[in-house]
């Protein structure tokens, strides 16, 4: 009567062997365990193969200890990455609030021409002419009204600042050909004064046509004399008056113009044949060069380099945390492997 037996041996064993397939790597694992375990047992005195338990033990310590180096490193890797987070978000905000001067320069052929405005007071414009090439001949009757060629308006307006006092304005349309180096050459007489001292105010404004073309002048020339600076030349000296022009771009987008300018003097020596008490004022207008200068401010921080620079950081970290993490792991499994190594040779020895 031994079948019933034989049949519940089979019966097991057929229970290990589906136990076994459905686990094959912790089956293999716990063998490899096991291997390694019965390596390291201590055998009696005879018994002894080449590996010795000091020299394990040393090289589990180096183990630990080499793992908590690294992870350290990490650790301060971790710390430099969030510190570059916060100065590189510093960085931009104060980037925002301290944008940086751009200045651009575009060459041009020909110039919208300039008005210049004059106010000679008692003065009496004699002439004006525009020259070409630098070049302005003698003057055949100094003090004599000659030819004026150049396009001129009259206007009256009231003073801007004190809107009382009417102001008398002589405006002259300013040169434009700049590589022919086109000059506006003009002369003024004042036959008496009452001032130790005689000069002549003038101003410019950035387009001619606009003063033409505006339906209120006398507004016009206010705004412009609110907005502009305003020189002065001399009686019995030449003026040449070198300009350029720098347009402003604001936060706004809108534009300004105003302009540069280098002055230079020449005496004049009256050669007229009879002694006189009356002034003459000669003024010369030119471009300086055919450059004109736009001043910007530009915001130097980029907002999608920032937004790359810190998402490479936060790769890093999460890089880095994983990787402390699989270490603090890989140092708990080598604990307790140490720990369960430990416990097998004590009960051996036992």
């Amino acid at each position: 009567m031994p079948k019933p037996e034989v049949s519940a041996s089979y019966q097991e064993l057929s229970e290990d062997v589906e136990r076994v397939s459905e686990n094959p790597t912790e089956e293999r694992e716990e063998e490899m365990e096991v291997h390694e375990d019965s390596r390291s047992v201590i055998l009696p005195d005879g018994e002894l193969g080449t590996t010795t338990p000091s020299l394990r033990f040393s090289k589990t310590c180096l183990k630990n200890v080499f793992s908590v180096i690294l992870l350290f490193i990490y650790l301060l890797l971790m710390a430099v990455a969030v510190f570059l987070v916060y100065q590189t978000i510093s960085d931009f905000r104060e980037k925002l609030k301290h944008p940086v001067m751009s200045v651009t320069y575009k060459e041009v052929s020909l110039y919208d021409a300039p008005g210049i405005a004059f106010y000679p007071g008692r003065a009496q414009l004699l002439s004006c002419k525009h020259h070409y090439y630098d070049h302005i001949p003698p003057l055949i009757n100094p003090g004599q009204p000659g030819d004026i060629d150049c396009t001129t308006q009259r206007i009256n307006y009231t003073d801007p600042f004190t809107n009382q006092t009417m102001k008398y304005a002589l405006v002259v349309q300013g040169p434009r050909d700049v590589k022919k180096r086109e000059l506006v050459f003009l002369q003024f007489h004042l036959n008496e004064t009452d001032q130790d001292f005689s000069a002549i105010d003038y101003l410019l404004f950035s387009s001619f046509q606009e003063f033409v073309s505006s339906p209120e002048k006398a507004k016009f020339m206010k705004d412009c004399e609110s907005s502009y600076s305003s020189w002065k030349f001399s009686g019995g000296f030449r003026t040449w008056v070198k300009m350029s022009l720098v347009k402003t771009k604001e936060e706004d987008g809108s534009e300004t113009v105003e302009f540069k300018q280098e002055t230079s003097v020449v005496n004049y020596i009256d050669q007229r044949t009879k002694p006189r008490s009356d002034q003459l004022f000669f003024v010369v207008f030119e471009w300086k060069d055919p450059f004109i200068e736009t001043v910007q401010d530009i915001i130097t921080a980029n907002p999608w380099n920032m937004i790359a620079l810190l998402c490479g950081i936060f790769l890093a970290l999460f890089k880095a945390a994983d990787f402390a993490k699989l270490s603090v792991k890989w140092m708990i499994k080598i604990r307790r492997r140490h720990l369960k190594r430990t416990r097998q040779v004590t009960n051996h020895v036992s």
